[in-house]
């Protein structure tokens, strides 16, 4: 899904025109870029948490040589979904799947 979609999405269930769903959609994406560059971590109920991680210096070796190399510290994004979101997904069947499980020969 691209972010096209999400305004999509926003602009068919809520009835904003596109350009006010395209407003919507951009501020909630700046608000969480600006918040996790501040160090904070993101949390949206129901969904998960936007997390910033710090991994030290490391050796690593280069796939095409194989030399080893000093990979520097630096901080990474990660995504930690909610218990509700795993539920969900768990529990999801995608269109034109029944519950019943069916076995092949």
């Amino acid at each position: 899904m691209t972010k096209a979609d999400i305004v999509e999405e926003v602009y068919s269930r809520v009835g904003f025109s596109k350009k006010e769903s395209s407003e919507v959609v951009e501020t909630v994406l700046e608000t969480i870029k600006k918040t996790l560059e501040s160090g904070k971590t993101v949390k949206i109920a129901g969904f998960g948490n936007f997390v910033i991680r710090n991994k030290g210096s490391r050796k690593g070796r280069n796939p095409k040589t194989g030399q080893e190399i000093e990979i520097t510290p630096r901080s990474v994004v990660t995504f930690k979904p909610s218990q509700v979101l795993k539920e969900h997904i768990l529990n999801y069947k995608p269109s034109g799947e029944s519950s019943e499980s069916v076995e092949t020969a």
